[in-house]
């Protein structure tokens, strides 16, 4: 197992090595000056020449590309050239809430989608089956900016339940910086305004993407629950006597777990790619409203430095959804 997860983790920088030249190569195809953009519309020649000159724009694109990898190869992934910070600080800083927001989307995603799912199967036909159905539905057929703005009406401005946006209210203090996910933070420094304010705040964009999320999980939870229900080993374990809970959730549930646990790893990369959108509509201080805007002012190392960061995390997941299976059947062995 050590070894298989070495070797995994070595492909990852041929890997990381190929998006670094795709994205460098598609940035720079762009019909765009970044430099005047960063100048300013009133800028003349002169200053956006030497603001070119100050990034590096005005040297040759292999020449460019050659100085960004060996600096990527120490750690550095340039210089914002929007924000005029190190574009891994800016990663740190809005990373961690949109790990917070995707975690948070995830977790509500499995609670709501599986057992839905588990009880859709069990009461094939019926009512239940037909409202899992119903929501599968609905959850597929509207965009997740639909939902957005829905509940952004709906529980923001008619209501008055959640906030409208952001992370915090206005006049709220973050919690002391412990992970940069404010509810952890908040609980780990018992602050219960900073915890309350942020769940608050977390709950529409969390609900927004769980739902553009839920209709597959119920979806794959229902189709192979209704599998597994048909196979001899469920007939035994009627026959053995076993109490419904058993049968379901031990011999049902438990062999239905690798496809749903693929499905889990790849809701994962949607919602980390979904999630920019979401993040503009809530304005939501994370790593996709990040990546919007340096995408709308050109700006390379921080579409770079977004996009490396993603590749890594995919690969990471994909890794630990492989690993799930070898927990979850014993059967498998790398």
């Amino acid at each position: 197992m050590a070894q298989y997860i070495l070797r995994r983790l070595a492909l990852l920088l041929p890997l990381l090595l190929g998006v670094s030249l795709l994205l460098f190569v598609l940035t720079h195809l762009i019909p765009a000056d970044p430099a005047k953009l960063i100048a300013g519309e009133h800028a003349g020649p002169e200053q956006v020449a030497a603001v070119r000159k100050a990034f590096g724009l005005d040297r040759p694109l292999p020449q460019q590309y050659l100085i960004y990898l060996a600096k990527l190869t120490r750690g550095d992934l340039g210089v914002s050239m929007r924000t005029s910070t190190d574009v891994g600080s800016d990663l740190r800083e809005y990373f961690p809430a949109t790990l917070e927001l995707t975690g948070a989307a995830m977790i509500v995603t499995i609670v709501m989608g599986i057992p839905l799912g588990l009880v859709a199967a069990i009461g094939r036909g019926g009512p239940l089956d037909l409202v899992a159905q119903l929501v599968s539905l609905s959850g597929l057929s509207f965009p997740v900016f639909f939902f957005g703005l829905i509940l952004q009406l709906v529980f923001s401005r008619w209501l008055d339940w959640f906030p409208l946006a952001g992370r915090l209210g206005t006049s709220d203090l973050a919690p002391a910086h412990t992970t940069g996910l404010y509810v952890i933070d908040a609980l780990l420094s018992g602050d219960v305004a900073s915890l309350q304010s942020a769940l608050l705040h977390l709950a529409l964009p969390t609900l927004t993407l769980a739902l553009s999320l839920l209709a597959i999980e119920v979806r794959m939870t229902r189709s192979t629950m209704l599998e597994v229900l048909s196979q001899d080993y469920m007939r035994t374990a009627w026959a053995k006597g076993l109490v419904p809970f058993t049968v379901y959730i031990r011999h049902g549930l438990r062999n239905a777990l690798i496809p749903i646990v693929t499905v889990v790893g790849l809701h994962v990369n949607v919602l980390l790619g979904g999630v920019f959108l979401v993040e503009v509509i809530f304005a939501w201080p994370g790593l996709g409203l990040y990546s919007v805007e340096g995408i709308l002012a050109l700006d390379y190392s921080a579409i770079m430095g977004t996009a490396l960061l993603l590749t890594l995390v995919f690969v990471l997941v994909n890794l630990a959804v492989d690993l799930t299976y070898a927990v979850l059947d014993p059967r498998i062995r790398y």
